[in-house]
């Protein structure tokens, strides 16, 4: 039947094998196979089809879906691939199950993120359109005018990226400490937003994600509660799985 038929980057998230994002590029690099056949990008499989990837069978039954809250160190690499990255984040964190981190971190920052095989979840927090927050706590190399908080609330020019970040809740906390609370995901967005007003970032570390608050040690992970997983699905509840044209559309004649 038609309605039993689903995409290939679907199932591959749906079973916790990996994201859609990450399914694609397993696709498109010729990783995965459908009954020994290399499909094209978007195509469809049948409950019965078997489906493999580096030629091991994907299982279509799956255990519980796991999710953790990570302390990333400085200079861990937020990448499922480890043959390309030495220092990266599933190597470091060694868990007994195939998981990848919702999001990114940079390199050079440290802080809160997490990691899932609920390629579901992942589709839901990455939306930028969900206005989920993040907190974080940065240091910069001069002391912090009064003039770069209101600016920095504002929103900044980043012309590289041709976008204006939103306006976003900006908070002193020292001399050249502040908290930022952001509901977008840039690249690099609070470390371009300081370079626009010729601060350098020092220190930057992720405290908070939605409901998921940072309170374990550098390089520890543990599990989301319960309580902060029913509250981490209401919070998602709305979140779109597709992206949606952003301006409405016109009505016909």
């Amino acid at each position: 039947m038609e309605t039993e038929l689903k995409r290939i980057n679907k199932f591959l998230s749906e079973v916790g094998y990996c994201s859609r994002r990450e399914a694609d590029k397993l696709i498109e690099a010729g990783r995965v196979t459908i009954n020994g056949v290399i499909p094209e990008m978007g195509t469809k499989i049948a409950p019965n089809d078997v489906v493999e990837v580096d030629g091991k069978a994907v299982a279509k039954t799956k255990e519980k879906f796991v999710y953790l809250a990570f302390n990333k160190p400085v200079g861990i690499v937020c990448t499922t691939d480890t043959n390309v990255e030495k220092d990266n984040i599933i190597d470091f964190i060694n868990y007994p199950k195939r998981i990848f981190p919702i999001g990114r971190l940079d390199k050079p920052s440290e802080g809160l993120i997490l990691l899932t095989d609920d390629g579901d979840i992942v589709n839901k927090i990455l939306r930028a359109s969900n206005n989920h927050e993040k907190e974080y706590i940065v240091t910069v190399d001069k002391p912090i005018s009064q003039t770069f908080i209101e600016r920095m609330r504002g929103g900044i020019p980043l012309t590289e990226l041709n976008k204006t970040t939103k306006k976003c809740v900006v908070e002193k906390l020292g001399p050249s400490t502040f908290k930022i609370i952001l509901t977008q995901g840039l690249n690099r967005q609070i470390r371009r937003m300081c370079e626009y007003l010729t601060y350098e970032v020092v220190t930057l570390k992720r405290v908070r994600i939605m409901n998921i608050p940072l309170d374990m040690p550098v390089g520890k992970y543990r599990e989301l509660t319960d309580e902060e997983f029913n509250e981490l699905n209401r919070l998602i509840h709305d979140s779109t799985k597709e992206f949606k044209p952003q301006a409405p559309r016109r009505k016909r004649p």
